[in-house]
């Protein structure tokens, strides 16, 4: 199981892909008309093999709008996990109760988004890719289209590490997400693919329960942090902030 997206919502999506991009040294290779049916518009951004994705609302009613209102702003939003069999991984999450809210079985695609207060009030999606004959399996990634590649750099940050999520009682969040993807716990960490890892922690920003931050792999620190500096979005000597969600550089 691998840590593959990890999805933003923002209020303004093109100022906070700016930011995104200046500060982390990225480039928004995509953006996903088909978001558009949940009143949605999207950038996604290759770090190295990776994606962080920003989602804004077009307009009002959405999940998305929902969130940021009860989050009292911007923030991390999603978690996109990569997994051989999508569709065994929907109908035993279904089978425990999970509730689907999205779903599409395409060939080269497997998708189900889940009910983020069923999912310690993170959106969670869990994903399956087919790649075509010819094609490396590690580098097909149909939420990012067929051309993203030509946009991945790896010279600033190259993948991403890890999830911070935040609730009432971490330990309790932490055994349900054990039980959610079917893996061990260990002081409330969950160990992924590539030396990633999901970890749980205590509410401290007020803003309740949810993705509290993500943990980006860096090559330049001094670049990130200065890029940062200069927008008034560094938090320590290893830790920034983008779209109201901190940012670990691991």
């Amino acid at each position: 199981m691998k840590l593959r997206q990890c999805v933003f919502v923002a209020k303004d999506l093109e100022s906070s892909s700016a930011e995104l991009c200046d500060v982390l040294g990225l480039e928004v290779a995509f953006r996903d008309p088909s978001v558009a049916k949940w009143g949605l518009a999207n950038v996604v951004c290759p770090t190295g093999h990776d994606f962080l994705e920003i989602v804004s609302p077009t307009q009002d009613g959405t999940s998305a709008g929902r969130y940021i209102d009860r989050r009292h702003g911007d923030g991390g939003y999603m978690v996109i996990l990569q997994v051989p069999d999508a569709q065994a991984e929907r109908a035993r999450l279904t089978g425990m109760g999970i509730r689907a809210v999205a779903q599409k079985d395409l060939p080269e695609y497997h998708y189900t988004h889940f009910h983020p207060s069923d999912t310690s009030s993170v959106l969670l999606s869990i994903d399956s890719t087919f790649a075509p004959a010819g094609v490396d399996p590690k580098l097909w990634w149909p939420p990012a289209e067929k051309d993203w590649l030509k946009h991945a750099r790896s010279d600033v940050t190259n993948g991403l590490g890890g999830v911070e999520i935040q609730a009432e009682d971490p330990d309790k969040a932490a055994a349900h997400w054990s039980k959610l993807l079917n893996l061990p716990v260990t002081d409330d960490i969950i160990r992924l693919e590539d030396d990633a890892e999901i970890r749980f922690t205590p509410i401290v920003d007020g803003r309740g329960p949810g993705v509290s931050a993500f943990d980006v792999k860096v090559v330049d620190r001094h670049r990130v942090m200065a890029a940062a500096k200069k927008r008034r979005l560094d938090r320590g000597p290893t830790q920034i902030e983008i779209c109201g969600c901190r940012i670990n550089l691991v």
